[in-house]
């Protein structure tokens, strides 16, 4: 693994109480023996809010020239995606994890860890040691083959107070060759804006009512350890459901389109409390976070993210909630959900499941454990079985007044 190195700029501003240096782009490398798999020119500066013993300050800093290639980089392989971790400072790291479908590339997991331990870049911080934050929503997608190219400045959060706003970016991942490809792959932010010429006398037309999609395919998603042991189980077909300002009617509108498995990728990672699945689909990644809650013994998800940018967007939807407690279930089991049901993420976004059975904790054997059905199966189930008591119980009724009757009939008449 190789870095270049490239002079940084004297410049300081302050950043509430805080100072950010200026610094040209820094360009790393990773290989596997002599070919070169990542290739990037960043210029990243980064906001944190931390704790002191006063209250809380904010840290600005920007990726210094001498930031080197750190050891947890990899071009990737089976099971395992291409990394670029760059590290600098005392203890500081920025890694960018890629995934492909095998027509675009994007950065999957975006992540930063910093040291709190650093007092000249925490200076009276209450908190010591290191600390992770990531993100799995990320604007920086291109057609493999080609260079992200992004000039504009970018801030991406990647939890609540910690920031990184990345500008003046070059970078190819699964790179054939040692150089950056000539075809580029440029951000929306770089893209010019066209405004359409008024005309005088402006036609409006009714908009057809959209046609509701069938129901998506059930894709089968599976996420492995090192050992290549399953460490989560997905069967579902999925149906996202988007509140976006349309380009073509110029006016907000509800978008429902299907997740297709046959050309959707999965990646993701799976911990002893926290599993994460991440479905990208082209220009659409969706992220689904798991938690397992050691006191009750049961596991839910705990967060959706989204990031989406389809034909009739103006801009790239890009929401995310990680207050959500839904899909209970028991460790040890799996969650099944055969009707339709919809996961309310936000006002302006839902998810339609169809056909629904995961599980991401707890997977042996390479298979689902004994199923817990969702709510509605339950009632689905129920409601044949009190119609059918309720038919055994007319007809018990009917047989016994038959009886009634006929006994009756019987002793109206008197022996001569």
């Amino acid at each position: 693994m190789t870095v270049r190195r490239s002079s940084a700029a004297g410049v300081c501003w302050t950043l509430l109480m805080g100072c950010v240096f200026a610094a040209h782009a820094v360009t790393f490398e990773v290989m596997d023996g002599n070919s070169t798999c990542i290739k990037a020119d960043l210029n990243a500066s980064f906001s944190i809010t931390y704790n002191t013993t006063n209250g809380t300050r904010v840290a600005g800093f920007a990726l210094p020239s001498s930031a080197s290639v750190g050891n947890g980089s990899s071009c990737g392989g089976r099971e395992v995606p291409p990394e670029l971790l760059v590290s600098f400072g005392a203890g500081h790291a920025l890694a960018l994890v890629f995934s492909s479908d095998g027509r675009l590339y994007r950065v999957a997991n975006l992540s930063l860890q910093y040291n709190l331990s650093d007092t000249s870049t925490f200076p009276q911080s209450s908190g010591t040691g290191l600390v992770t934050v990531m993100t799995n929503v990320s604007d920086i997608t291109a057609r493999l083959n080609s260079t992200y190219r992004c000039v504009s400045s970018t801030t991406v959060s990647l939890s609540a107070g910690v920031s990184i706003t990345l500008s003046d970016v070059r970078m190819e991942a699964y790179m054939n060759g040692a150089n950056l490809s000539t075809d580029e792959s440029v951000c929306s932010a770089d893209l010019p804006v066209t405004t359409a010429a008024p005309t005088q006398s402006p036609r409006t037309t009714a908009a057809p009512s959209p046609t509701p999609p069938p129901a998506p395919e059930r894709g089968n998603y599976t996420l492995t350890n090192g050992n290549g042991t399953a460490c989560l189980l997905a069967l579902m077909g999925l149906q996202l459901n988007v509140t976006h300002l349309s380009k073509s009617l110029n006016k907000t509108v509800s978008e429902v389109v299907n997740l297709r498995p046959n050309r959707t990728t999965a990646s993701g990672s799976c911990g002893v409390e926290l599993a994460t699945l991440v479905l990208t689909e082209e220009l659409t990644n969706l992220t689904f976070t798991f938690a397992l809650n050691s006191t009750t013994r049961k596991f839910y998800l705990s967060a959706v993210n989204v990031s989406a940018f389809w034909p009739d967007m103006t801009d790239r939807f890009a929401e995310g909630n990680a207050s959500l407690d839904l899909l209970q279930c028991s460790v040890g089991r799996s969650y099944m959900c055969s009707a339709q049901q919809t996961l309310t993420v936000l006002p302006t976004f839902s998810i339609n499941t169809f056909r629904l059975q995961l599980q991401p904790f707890n997977i042996t054997a390479n298979r689902f454990s004994a199923a817990e059905e969702c709510r509605m199966d339950q009632e689905n189930m129920l409601i044949p079985i009190i119609v059918g008591a309720a038919l055994a119980g007319l007809v018990l009724i009917v047989l016994i007044a038959y009886l009634i009757g006929r006994k009756r009939t019987h002793a109206g008449y008197q022996t001569i």
